[in-house]
């Protein structure tokens, strides 16, 4: 991954990012008992941050935060305007319930106004960047981009199933895997993806899928994929969260290891750690940009 300072990371297209935080989380309980799981420490700092530095880094400074469950004013405290970490503002959003990812992806719809999407899982950590594939689907016009990753536990995620090398469609956590490969939870959409939204029925489970979503740009013929090079991981069960922890330590946090990138974060987390408040931290963060 080229490593850039936070000076030198700019916005490159017209993209919008959306961070997908809600749910229960109860495969993470009783942790998620007395908090969002996506305030849980991955390694030194909240799992929040990971989703955060990877649309900052791929130049998306405009992010709205799906929140839910009991805990959406801990977002707005430990994150604020988000100008700490280079953003121009974060926007805050709360989903009732548990509707599944598409519909938390519909609370967006205001926030879009028009304008093309990334959004990202709040569990999913990406050690490479993601400015390749954003401005790959800049450039691509219209329509939806995924990404892929080969996996040992395909059976988790959405399944792309290929005819001949061509992708046909995308399985929800098929019991016989048709490949070897994910869909991370990471989606690109143009502003169609409202629409095709309003017009899902709930699946099985009760829930807008956003698997249903990604199908109906395959038919359309407007879905491109590209494949995540380095590695990834979600964070949502106890075995996937400690194995982030260590993938991030020794790839960003242990000595020799640190990316230039996390310097907006690591003043904030040392802000904090050092026993000043988050307001200090803020504070500390905007006088050092």
């Amino acid at each position: 991954m080229e490593k850039r300072a936070p000076s030198e990371t700019r916005q490159c297209h017209d993209l919008k990012g959306v961070v997908l935080a809600g749910g229960l989380g109860r495969r993470l309980g009783p942790l998620t008992a007395i908090t969002n799981k996506h305030l849980l420490p991955v390694w030194d700092r909240p799992m929040i941050f990971y989703p955060l530095r990877s649309l900052i880094e791929a130049g998306i400074d405009e992010v709205l935060i799906v929140t839910g469950g009991q805990n959406p004013g801990d977002f707005m405290r430990l994150l604020g305007d988000g100008k700490q970490f280079g953003f121009k503002r974060l926007y805050y959003s709360y989903q009732r319930g548990q509707g599944g990812i598409a519909d938390a992806l519909r609370l967006a719809a205001d926030f879009a106004a028009g304008q093309r999407l990334c959004v990202i899982l709040g569990d999913n950590i990406i050690q490479g960047s993601l400015r390749p594939q954003a401005e790959r689907f800049a450039r691509q016009g219209e329509g939806a981009r995924i990404i892929l990753k080969r996996t040992l536990h395909p059976e988790r995620f959405g399944v792309p199933r290929f005819e001949r090398s061509r992708l046909v469609e995308i399985v929800e956590k098929p019991k016989a895997p048709p490949s070897q490969y994910a869909v991370i939870g990471v989606y690109f959409y143009d502003a169609a993806v409202f629409e095709i939204i309003s017009k899902l029925k709930p699946s099985k489970r009760g829930e807008l899928e956003i698997t249903d979503v990604t199908n109906r740009y395959l038919e359309r013929g407007s879905l491109t994929h590209g494949i995540l090079p380095g590695w990834w991981t979600d964070a949502g069960t106890f075995t996937s969260l400690h194995r982030a922890a260590q993938l991030a330590a020794r790839t960003w946090f242990l000595p020799g290891a640190r990316d230039i990138f996390w310097e907006p974060f690591d003043r904030w987390v040392a802000a904090l750690s050092n026993g000043r408040g988050i307001s200090d931290g803020a504070a500390r963060s905007r006088r050092r940009r």
